[in-house]
């Protein structure tokens, strides 16, 4: 039944009338809700979610939506998981913040450990953040001031792929090429460089994935040269460019930009904020850069987010190698790394995350993922096959995607999609004409052919509701 969600409300004077349009009224009177144009709230109400559970959200009224995106791509287990709800609670009667500038706790100092060791001790280092962006900047900044700390002032450039996002932040903007978030913004930003991506999408005919991926490098490749001794940081987002479409790439890609890197003393940042966590199929994205029995190979930093924390908590970190870390260590104060932020390693967000990490080190998590995520493939396929509307079909790990041809989506398509979607029961949010899947990592069955016949259904209403 449905939920009072009054009752959860300090000093409501909606306790005898929360219905849904109360709760939509009073966000859009106070609320500046992100990635919003609040001028179109009207047109695309907020849904006013009382409670969730698993891959279930569910509104005031009681109607229930699949979130088929994981919240913004946070949600790894679902809303409400038992484990990380318990780890929490204890932490909270433990510790429940203090400054890390003069203090350590063990939340902290466990994620860290823990993280190292998954990649070998090769990122040794972490720094604490709050949300993707930050971490963005402070890789940005790491790269930039342990070149000057060695004497190389002249690296302040940085490189970026096309249509690639890194947050929204100024710093993360300047290396950010989608254009409806770093337009209006353009001229306070520093200048980078742009280079091709390496998305499939983009092959020519009788070309493969892995020879995009090594044109793209070429590109870069000529970049390195030209610029040598000027160029800081190449940052990419691993395997799946997410705000550009779910613009999936050949592993290839990070193989020859880490040759390149080494080649040409560059940086080589990872954002694995919506990549990592599992998400690609492998805990870090770039596990899957090595060819097949050759040695790891590793970012020089790595930004994470998002999925760390399980969707409870702000948290983001950068792992970072010995060398880097070892270029801000002076008697020199102002030659430290002097970045801060005042929740900077929250223990409740540390302790979340290392629930998350349980879960990967005691359950099958990417089995399970590999299984069901096979499921659902195969489920989309027999839906979508021979379906003349749509192009690019494609999946990597637990992220699918498929793109609406131009011709039949006219014009709002994300936002009618968007809308028609509620009426079939799922949260998802297209970007562009890319429809997209992005669960939680608690799929069934039932799960699977809900989310299948769901999609599809959508999809079908939107196209035959017209343009």
């Amino acid at each position: 039944s449905p939920r009072d969600w009054s009752s959860d409300v300090c000093s409501s004077d909606l306790s005898a009338s929360s219905t849904h349009a109360d709760w939509q009224r009073r966000s859009v009177a106070s609320v500046w809700h992100p990635c919003t144009q609040m001028q179109r709230m009207d047109a695309v109400p907020p849904i006013a979610i009382a409670r969730a559970q698993g891959p279930w959200l569910e509104d005031v009224d009681g109607k229930r939506y699949f979130d088929a995106t994981s919240s913004w791509w946070v949600n790894l287990f679902g809303h409400a998981d038992e484990r990380i709800n318990a780890a929490l609670k204890h932490q909270l009667d433990t510790l429940e913040h203090v400054m890390l500038a003069g203090c350590t706790h063990a939340p902290a100092v466990e994620l860290a450990e823990r993280l190292s060791a998954r990649t070998g001790q090769a990122l040794g280092h972490t720094f604490f953040a709050s949300d993707g962006a930050s971490a963005v900047e402070i890789a940005l900044k790491m790269s930039f001031h342990s070149w000057k700390n060695r004497g190389q002032g002249d690296r302040r450039e940085f490189v970026c792929l096309r249509h690639g996002y890194h947050g929204e932040t100024i710093g993360a903007l300047a290396v950010t090429d989608v254009a409806v978030f770093r337009d209006a913004y353009d001229p306070l930003l520093m200048r980078s460089h742009v280079v091709m991506a390496p998305d499939a999408r983009q092959a020519e005919p009788g070309e493969s994935a892995a020879d995009v991926a090594r044109r793209a490098a070429a590109e870069l490749a000529t970049l390195f040269e030209a610029r040598a001794g000027h160029i800081a940081a190449v940052i990419l987002e691993p395997l799946v460019q997410c705000a550009a479409g779910m613009a999936m790439h050949d592993p290839a890609y990070l193989r020859e930009v880490r040759a390149l890197c080494d080649r040409y003393q560059v940086h080589l940042i990872a954002d694995e904020i919506a990549v990592g966590c599992g998400r690609t199929g492998t805990f870090f994205a770039f596990e899957q850069a090595a060819a097949v029995g050759e040695p790891a190979i590793w970012p020089d930093l790595l930004c994470l987010s998002k999925g760390i924390s399980g969707g409870y908590l702000p948290l983001s970190l950068v792992l970072s190698t010995d060398a880097i870390y070892t270029s801000f260590l002076d008697d020199d104060t102002a030659r430290g790394f002097l970045h801060s932020h005042s929740y900077t390693g929250n223990p409740l967000a540390c302790r979340a995350a290392l629930a998350v990490l349980d879960r990967f080190d005691e359950e099958p998590v990417l089995q399970r993922n590999r299984d069901t995520g096979a499921l659902l493939t195969a489920a989309l396929a027999a839906r979508l096959a021979g379906d003349a509307r749509i192009e690019h079909v494609r999946q990597r790990g637990m992220i699918w995607a498929f793109d609406v041809r131009e011709a039949h989506a006219g014009v709002r398509f994300a936002e009618r999609f968007h809308l028609i979607a509620r009426t079939q029961g799922l949260l998802i949010r297209p970007i562009g004409r890319t429809v997209y899947l992005l669960p939680p990592y608690v799929l069934n069955e039932e799960h699977v052919a809900y989310l299948a016949d769901r999609t599809v259904a959508t999809l079908n209403a939107t196209l035959s509701a017209g343009h």
